[in-house]
C-alpha cells in the first residue's frame, strides 16, 4: 500500500459509504425502540430485551465477517465482494421491521421484532465491517488515516443529518394534525422508502468507486488458515491479546452504554421532556453539523500537535458532560421554558460541544485501530484488519443494545405510558425520566474514562513500530 496521500476521489468515496450504514443505524436507533413502545405498544422492557439479542447476534456476526473478509480471496479483493451484496437484505429488512402483519399478540408481535431486527442488523454488518477494514488499508501512514476516518467520520454524521432533516423537518410536521408526527403510524412510510433508497445508492457507489484501489491493498496473509470457527476463535483471542486493544475495548464497553441509553431516549427527552415540537426537534440537527464539522476540521490537526491517547481521553470527558448537561441544568430549573426558541438555542449551544468531542473520539477511536493492527502485525506476522475493527464492533453494538435494555427496562420501572400524549405525563414521571437520562447516564462514561486512560500508541511508538515493519519487508 502506497504511503503517498490519497486521492481526494478516494477518501470521497470511502467516506460515502459511512452515510449509508448511519442511515440504517439513525432509523434503528432514533426510531424504532419509540415506533415498538409508543406506536404498537411493546412494553419497553421487551423492546429493550428485543434489542438487545439483535445487537448480541450481530455482534457475534462482526467478528465472523471480519474474519471470514480477512481471508476472502476474489478478482474484486476481500472487501467489495461484501460490500455490493449488503444493501439488497438490508433494504428487505428495513421494510419487515416497521410493517409487522396485523393483530399480533404481545408475543408474535415480540418475535416479529425480535427477527426482523436481526435480520437488519446482520444484513449491514455485511458492509460495515468490510467498509472499515478497506479504510484501514487505504493507507499506512499515522496521519493520512485520521485523514480517511474524518471523511469517513463527516460522512457517517452527514447520514444522521440528512435523517434528521428528513424525518423532523419534511415529514412528521406534515403528519401530526393534532398529534405530533412521530406518533402517527402512517408518517413512517415515507421515511423507509426514503432511507431504502438513500442506503442502497451510498453503498453502491462507495463499492464502485473505491474499486480501483483493489490492485494495490494488502492480499490476505500467507499464513492466514482457510476460514473456519476454530480460526475464527484464535483470532479473536489474538486480537484480544493486545493490551492497548484491550483497553479501547473496555472503555468503548462502558461508554456505548451511555450512547445507548441517550441515543433511545433522545426522541423521549425531545416530546416529552422538553416538549419540542417535530420543527424546533429537526433544528437541533444545527448542533451535529456544528460539531461534527469541528471535528472533521480538526481532529488530524489535533493528532499533529498531540499524541492520540491524549485526544481521546479529553474527548470522551467532554462528551461525558456535555451530553447530559443541559437536562441537569433542566432538573434544577436553570434551562430555559419549555417549548420556547431560547430551549432550543440553549440546546444546540450544548450539545454542539458534546457532537464535537463525539466527532473527534470517533475517528480517533478509527485512526487508533489502525494502529493496533500495525502493532499486532509486528507481533504476530498476521495483517487482520477486519478482526480488530469487528471484534471493536461486537463491544460497541453488545454493550450499546445493553444501554437500549437499561432504558427499557427504567422506562417500565418508571411507569412510563404507552400512547403518551406530551404535556399530560405527571411531573414526578417527566422528573425521573430526567434522571435516567442524565445523571444515572453520566456514571458508564466516567467508567470508560479508566480504560481509555490506559491506551498508549502516540506517535513516536507508532513510527518505532513503522520502522520495524519496513525492515520486514
Amino acid at each position: 500500500m502506497t504511503k503517498d496521500n490519497l486521492p481526494l476521489k478516494t477518501k470521497l468515496a470511502f467516506g460515502i459509504g459511512s452515510t449509508g450504514e448511519a442511515a440504517t443505524n439513525w432509523v434503528f436507533s432514533g426510531l424504532v425502540f419509540f415506533y415498538y413502545n409508543q406506536i404498537i405498544g411493546l412494553p419497553g422492557t421487551l423492546t429493550g430485551i428485543g434489542v438487545f439479542i439483535a445487537m448480541m447476534f450481530d455482534a457475534i456476526s462482526d467478528p465472523l465477517v471480519g474474519s471470514i473478509s480477512d481471508r476472502f480471496k476474489s478478482k474484486y479483493g476481500r472487501r467489495h465482494p461484501f460490500m455490493f451484496f449488503a444493501p439488497i437484505p438490508t433494504s428487505i429488512a428495513l421494510i419487515c421491521i416497521f410493517y409487522p402483519p396485523d393483530a399480533m399478540s404481545t408475543f408474535g408481535l415480540f418475535t416479529w421484532f425480535l427477527f426482523s431486527t436481526i435480520f437488519l442488523r446482520l444484513s449491514i454488518t455485511m458492509f460495515t465491517v468490510p467498509h472499515l477494514a478497506l479504510g484501514a488499508e487505504l493507507s499506512d501512514d499515522y496521519i493520512e488515516r485520521s485523514k480517511v476516518m474524518s471523511f469517513n467520520n463527516i460522512f457517517n454524521y452527514g447520514g444522521w443529518v440528512i435523517m434528521h432533516i428528513f424525518v423532523w423537518i419534511i415529514v412528521f410536521p406534515n403528519y401530526g394534525g393534532d398529534k405530533v408526527g412521530q406518533l402517527v403510524r402512517e408518517s413512517y412510510l415515507p421515511i423507509i422508502s426514503f432511507t431504502v433508497i438513500l442506503v442502497t445508492v451510498c453503498i453502491l457507489v462507495s463499492a464502485i468507486f473505491t474499486r480501483d484501489r483493489i490492485p494495490l491493498l494488502k492480499k490476505p496473509s500467507s499464513d492466514l488458515d482457510e476460514f473456519n470457527f476454530k480460526n475464527l476463535f484464535l483470532d479473536i483471542k489474538g486480537a484480544l491479546s493486545n493490551k492497548n486493544y484491550q483497553n479501547l475495548l473496555l472503555g468503548l464497553l462502558f461508554l456505548a452504554v451511555l450512547i445507548g441509553t441517550h441515543e433511545t431516549l433522545s426522541i423521549y427527552m425531545a416530546t416529552f421532556f422538553w416538549e419540542l415540537s417535530p420543527i424546533q426537534i429537526g433544528y437541533l440537527v444545527l448542533n451535529n453539523i456544528i460539531g461534527y464539522g469541528v471535528g472533521f476540521a480538526i481532529t488530524a490537526k489535533l493528532h499533529d500537535k498531540f499524541d492520540k491517547p491524549l485526544v481521546i481521553f479529553v474527548s470522551v470527558f467532554v462528551l461525558t458532560i456535555f451530553w447530559s448537561l443541559p437536562i441537569i441544568l433542566g432538573l434544577l430549573g436553570a434551562a430555559p421554558q419549555n417549548s420556547s426558541t431560547e430551549l432550543v438555542i440553549f440546546l444546540i449551544s450544548i450539545y454542539a460541544i458534546a457532537s464535537a468531542s463525539g466527532s473527534i473520539l470517533n475517528i480517533s477511536v478509527m485512526s487508533a485501530l489502525a494502529d493496533i493492527t500495525d502493532e499486532h502485525e509486528l507481533k504476530t506476522g498476521k495483517r487482520q484488519e477486519g478482526i480488530f475493527y469487528a471484534a471493536r464492533a461486537f463491544f460497541s453494538k453488545a454493550s450499546n443494545g445493553m444501554g437500549q435494555v437499561v432504558a427499557g427496562l427504567c422506562l417500565d420501572i418508571i411507569n412510563f405510558p404507552r400512547n403518551a400524549i406530551p404535556g399530560e405525563i405527571p411531573r414526578e414521571t417527566i422528573i425521573e425520566l430526567g434522571y435516567i437520562d442524565g445523571p444515572f447516564a453520566m456514571i458508564w462514561g466516567f467508567i470508560a474514562l479508566i480504560f481509555y486512560k490506559r491506551y498508549k500508541i502516540n506517535k513516536a511508538y507508532h513510527d518505532e513500530i513503522r520502522a520495524e515493519l519496513i525492515k520486514k519487508i
